[in-house]
C-alpha cells in the first residue's frame, strides 16, 4: 500500500510504501529524485527515464522523500546527471560516517519521515535564486511552454537552459517536458478522462502518439496504469 503527503519542504512529497505479498510496484518517471529509507539504509533514487519496478523481494516498509524536479541536487549536493536511472546508497555520495549517524537515528525513530524531511532540508536554501529559476522553468515546461520560450522567460539561452537542466534534472529540458506531459496524461486518465480527450488536451499528435509515449516511458499500455 502506497501513501503520500506534502512534505515540509515546499514542492516535495513524503511517501510510504508497505509491502504487499507477490505484488510489484511500478514507479513512473516524473523528473524527480528521492531520498529513501529502506531496510536500514539511506538510498538516493536518481531521475528515471523509464519505469522502475520494485518487486515483492522488497519486504520492508519504505519511507521516501521525493524532491520537486531540480531540488534534489541542491539538497544532496550532487548533480542529477550522474544518477539517472540509478539507486545509490547515500554513503557513496556523502561522508560515510555522517550517513551512518543519520541511519542510526532513523533506525530508532518512531516517525522516520520527519527525520527524512530534516535531512533533506538541511542543505536546501529555498531562497537560492538558481532554485527559484529552476522552479519557474519546471512550471513552464509542465504547462507545455516550448523550450525556447522557457529559456526566454527565465533569461537563459537554450544552451544555458540545457546545461542547467542536465545538472538539475538529469537530462535536458525537452526530455523533462516529455516526462512531465506523460505524468499529466497518466493523472488525467486515472481521473477518468478518456484517452482521446487527454491526447487532444495535452497536444499529442493523436491518441496513438499518446499510447506510444506511455509504452516507452511506463513499459506497459495506458490501460494498465488505470
Amino acid at each position: 500500500m502506497y501513501r503520500e503527503r506534502a512534505a515540509t519542504i515546499p514542492g516535495a512529497v513524503l511517501w510510504t510504501s508497505e509491502p504487499v505479498a507477490d505484488a510489484a510496484h511500478r514507479i513512473l518517471p516524473d523528473g524527480s529524485m528521492d531520498l529513501i529509507w529502506l531496510a536500514g539504509r539511506l538510498v538516493v533514487a536518481g531521475p528515471d527515464t523509464a519505469a522502475h519496478v520494485s518487486t515483492s523481494a522488497e519486504t520492508t516498509r519504505i519511507v521516501g522523500l521525493r524532491f520537486a524536479p531540480g531540488q534534489g541536487p541542491a539538497a544532496l549536493g550532487v548533480p542529477a546527471d550522474g544518477l539517472v536511472d540509478t539507486r545509490v546508497p547515500l554513503a557513496e555520495l556523502w561522508n560515510p560516517a555522517l550517513v551512518r549517524r543519520w541511519e542510526s537515528r532513523l533506525s530508532g525513530a518512531s516517525a522516520p519521515g520527519l527525520l527524512l524531511e530534516q535531512l533533506g532540508g538541511e542543505r536546501l536554501d529555498e531562497a537560492d535564486p538558481d532554485l527559484r529559476l529552476l522552479a519557474t522553468a519546471t512550471g513552464l515546461l509542465r504547462a507545455g511552454v516550448p523550450v525556447a520560450a522557457v529559456g526566454a522567460r527565465v533569461g537563459l539561452s537554450e544552451r544555458q537552459l540545457r546545461r542547467r537542466s542536465v545538472r538539475a534534472y538529469g537530462y535536458g529540458p525537452k526530455t523533462l517536458s516529455r516526462i512531465l506531459r506523460f505524468t499529466r496524461a497518466v493523472e488525467l486518465v486515472r481521473a477518468g478522462t478518456p484517452p482521446a480527450v487527454v491526447a487532444a488536451r495535452l497536444e499529442y499528435a493523436d491518441q496513438a502518439h499518446l499510447a506510444r509515449e506511455v509504452r516507452q516511458l511506463a513499459g506497459v499500455p495506458l490501460g494498465a496504469l488505470g
